[in-house]
């Protein structure tokens, strides 16, 4: 008869560092944007908002989508793109000019460095032909991704009675933005150096306008927006000790203060309790072999921070078991709660193959079946 181990483990995980003194208190702090969003990815919560939902001009913090589709789509298209006259922007620049040939990556480098209007208009014209063509793209991503209260109209972000989004779904793209390993690559860089197809010895170093990439230590990438009607706009990503939050803040006077200050009151109230793989051998009787190794594959929990000692693991997993059992046979369950509710379920699964022992016949069952044969 099987008998069923039942492990229930408190898991003590070490504080992360020192925080500012205004984060130690725990207090929200006093942020100066007419819209705001403090975002935490992994499990999603909205930490701290004001008028998240609000339709505001994110003026090229917009960039963020027209490069999120470039880089989406630049594997599976003509990556090569002429620079032309339908493709003049007004504002900032990464310096086209008529005749110029680069590298739909390279716009996107160009978008995100130094907010290039010409790079965001280029980008939009190869991939689909117009700019309505490309706000279609835009929009219709924007609704995959969740984004309820947002409408893209110009690739670069350049202001339009209809182009509009807000302080959430603006976080929601920036999650979306984080799971595309090349665009947060991108977006974490100080600099990045463009080299021309055409004129071939045309190279140029743009440096990224997101200065809290120096200012934060904790800070993984950006986007900078600015135009006088949508003031200026600012969403970034900061992650510590496992933990990702992301910052939005929409016609804010004091940006680069006010993503410091939500982000060290955001690590003083969440933290991450990251899980080691869990793994084990367990006996199988009637197999091929005796034992068989299983696992899962652990995760991450987001809590409040002052409640990371009493996260509970509880392992429910037999004593043995009977063969055969198939590589990714579910076996147990690891089950993770605090205060008594459950927060994650994992499977335990087998990480091989165990067949079925066939035992040796026997001399008299081989006369046996001598003589029925």
């Amino acid at each position: 008869m099987k008998k069923t181990i039942t492990a229930l483990v408190c898991v003590l995980i070490a504080l992360c560092p020192a925080f500012a003194a205004s984060a130690k208190s725990g207090e929200a702090p006093s942020v100066s944007a007419s819209a705001y969003a403090l975002y935490c990815p992994q499990n999603g919560s909205m930490i701290l908002s004001k008028n998240k939902d609000e339709h505001k001009k994110p003026a090229s913090t917009t960039k963020l989508m027209t490069t999120l589709i470039t880089l989406e789509r630049s594997a599976s298209c003509n990556e090569t793109v002429t620079f032309t006259e339908k493709m003049t922007a007004e504002g900032s620049s990464m310096y086209l000019e008529y005749g110029d040939s680069l590298k739909l990556t390279d716009l996107a480098a160009g978008m995100m460095m130094c907010s290039g209007n010409d790079a965001a208009n280029a980008a939009a014209i190869a991939l689909s032909g117009s700019f309505e063509g490309f706000s279609r793209l835009m929009n219709s991503r924007a609704q995959s991704i969740g984004m309820r209260n947002t409408h893209f109209v110009t690739p670069s972000g350049l202001d339009d009675d209809d182009h509009y989004s807000c302080a959430e779904d603006m976080a929601l793209l920036m999650a979306e933005c984080l799971k595309n390993e090349r665009m947060s690559a991108l977006i974490s860089q100080k600099s990045a150096t463009v080299n021309f197809i055409s004129p071939s010895n045309k190279h140029m170093t743009y440096t990224n306008h997101n200065r809290l990439l120096s200012m934060y230590p904790d800070c993984i990438g950006g986007k900078t927006g600015y135009t006088t009607a949508a003031g200026r706009c600012l969403v970034t990503a900061a992650k510590r000790d496992g933990l990702t939050l992301i910052c939005v803040t929409l016609d804010d006077k004091n940006d680069w203060n006010d993503h410091i200050s939500l982000y060290d009151y955001g690590f003083s109230v969440l933290a991450c309790r990251g899980d080691s793989d869990f793994s084990a051998d367990i006996p199988v009787m009637g197999g091929e072999s005796d034992t068989l190794r299983v696992g899962s594959e652990g995760g991450e929990l987001i809590v409040p921070r002052e409640k990371l000692g009493d996260v509970r693991r509880t392992v429910r997993l037999d004593s043995f078991l009977f063969a055969p059992v198939n590589r990714g046979d579910i076996v147990g369950v690891i089950e993770y709660s605090l205060d008594g509710k459950i927060l994650r379920r994992e499977n335990i699964i087998s990480l091989d193959s165990v067949e079925y022992k066939r035992r040796s016949k026997g001399l008299l069952e081989k006369i046996k079946e001598l003589f029925n044969g």
